[in-house]
């Protein structure tokens, strides 16, 4: 397997999310094609500047990139970007520190919205107790940064249910904490369903600019 509010929030379709890690795409770096959640897309903005477009929604060419720092440095560096849109456009130097931040944004609002919803549990306790349940997390979201004696308790515990759940460990505490309005954040577990699927294709994304420490269960 791959890698709670005033209002309830609403999901996103985890179908769309489905449909997208099965499309696939060509990267205009290598050429090669790959499924969506290895890359991101990019568009040229009306004044012709090319900008990241991590949801994929705006309009405009889709230039498309494999998700890592050296892949779109290479693309500005090579000047690619104009090349596969068959137009003059203008890539900055920033454009993959950029792109990192619009995946972690992404991630940032959706954990929120889990947090809003009553999809997410946070520290450790709950976490196990939500493992241990009849309804299982599909998500476990571990600090990057995180001591890693508890982080194994609970990747044993899975291990031994046998659960169908991946890991991300992409994000630090510091970020978790941003996303979640608490200090030191460093076991959650999110519940099956549409944020849940759309965590694990951004977190497959950002892996890409960081250290990768996502596994499977």
């Amino acid at each position: 397997m791959r890698a709670p509010g005033a209002r309830r929030a609403r999901a996103q379709d985890s179908s769309d999310v489905s449909r997208a890690d099965a499309r696939e795409r060509r990267d205009i770096v290598s050429g090669t094609v790959m499924p969506e959640n290895r890359l991101i897309r990019f568009v040229a903005d009306p004044e012709g500047n090319v900008v990241p477009d991590a949801a994929a929604k705006l309009p405009g060419r889709g230039l498309w990139v494999e998700a890592s720092k050296a892949a779109i440095d290479k693309a500005v560096e090579k000047k690619l970007f104009s090349r596969a849109a068959k137009a003059q456009v203008t890539a900055t130097a920033d454009l993959s520190a950029r792109a990192e931040k619009a995946l972690l944004a992404r991630m940032i609002g959706d954990l929120g919205l889990a947090r809003r919803s009553g999809a997410l549990f946070l520290g450790f306790d709950n976490v196990l107790r939500e493992l241990q349940g009849p309804k299982p997390p599909k998500a476990l979201i571990e600090a990057f940064d995180g001591a890693a004696d508890g982080k194994r308790k609970l990747y044993s515990a899975a291990h031994r249910l046998e659960l169908n759940c991946v890991v991300i460990e992409c994000l630090t505490s510091a970020e978790l904490g941003l996303a979640l309005g608490r200090e030191n954040v460093i076991h959650a577990a999110v519940q099956p369903g549409g944020l849940a699927e759309r965590l694990t294709f951004d977190a497959e994304r950002l892996s890409g600019f960081r250290p990768r420490n996502e596994r499977d269960l």
